[in-house]
């Protein structure tokens, strides 16, 4: 049995629809949703669901009761104290079941940057999850994109008055992917239950654009000038602050940003992985932004 959490995010909820189309039955499927009435109705009918959060340990094991793969992602929370301790509250139960239940492999959704980042808030946090988890001896696969597309999505407002916000520097490669390539990634390792032990799983995107040369993809998409607006970590957390975030999600943000521009880890020397993540930004502008920005 496959365990998939957030099959109602961005990334779950295509990794579900992936499942639930290669499948064929051959597979039972559970999911873990806070809102069950957010399923699709074929995700209802085809697999068990349980109500609530996976950062319940209660919740967690009468979920992974029986399963043999988990996939893991561990949702963003702006309300959060601290970047470090939302991640550590949502994986120590999962800790917990490995060991208890037997759980032989977790698919979980982290980051590139490991062995290069440090101090770098949620990116940090994320690779400390995936040292948690590994350390239970699981099979382990951790799919690691870098810059993910869709965070443009939340600027599709300002996209239509022409600029695009970026806290990086405007003319460095900035490495990027499709979320729907890392669902892609992970739905076919949660199918595969041949590989074992520990492993990174780099999903990067086929480009060599800078957050200059994306603002002209994105100008050419949407038939408009789009400029970037470069903006520093510290106007980032401000950003954060004002749209209600707490103070530590803020810091943590404005962190990450900071390791990003200093470390380099999602930069141009980060290779492609055309095989994992074969969405170039100019189709994915074509198929998912522009229809977010224009309708």
């Amino acid at each position: 049995m496959i365990v998939i959490t957030t099959p109602t995010g961005q990334i779950g909820r295509e990794v579900l629809d992936r499942l639930l189309d290669a499948r064929d039955g051959a597979v039972p499927l559970r999911v873990i949703a806070r809102d069950p009435g957010r399923l699709s109705s074929r995700a209802r009918e085809a697999a068990d669901v349980v109500r609530g959060s996976h950062a319940d340990p209660a919740v967690l094991r009468a979920a992974c009761a029986g399963a043999d793969r988990v996939f893991w992602l561990v949702p963003p929370s702006p309300h959060a104290a601290s970047a470090e301790e939302h991640f550590r509250a949502f994986s120590l139960p999962l800790c917990e079941v490995i060991r208890e239940q037997g759980v032989e492999r977790v698919v979980a959704v982290s980051t590139l940057g490991r062995g290069i980042a440090g101090n770098a808030g949620l990116v940090s946090a994320s690779l400390a999850m995936d040292e948690r988890i590994a350390a239970t001896g699981v099979h382990y696969r951790a799919v690691c994109p870098p810059f993910l597309m869709e965070n443009l999505l939340g600027q599709a407002a300002a996209l239509r008055a022409g600029e695009l916000f970026m806290a990086y520097p405007a003319d460095r490669v900035l490495r990027t992917c499709a979320t729907g390539d890392v669902a892609a990634t992970a739905a076919r390792l949660l199918l595969d239950d041949t590989w074992t032990g520990r492993g990174d799983v780099p999903t990067v995107g086929p480009d060599d654009l800078t957050p200059e040369g994306m603002a002209a993809v994105v100008s050419d998409v949407l038939d408009r000038t789009v400029r970037v607006r470069e903006t520093t970590p510290e106007q980032y957390e401000a950003s954060a602050l004002r749209a209600g975030a707490s103070e530590g999600w803020a810091r943590a943000l404005a962190d990450m940003a900071r390791a990003l521009r200093d470390q380099g880890f999602y930069g141009a020397d980060a290779p492609t992985t055309p095989e994992t993540a074969p969405t170039g930004f100019g189709e994915w502008c074509e198929k998912v932004l522009r229809p977010a920005v224009l309708g």
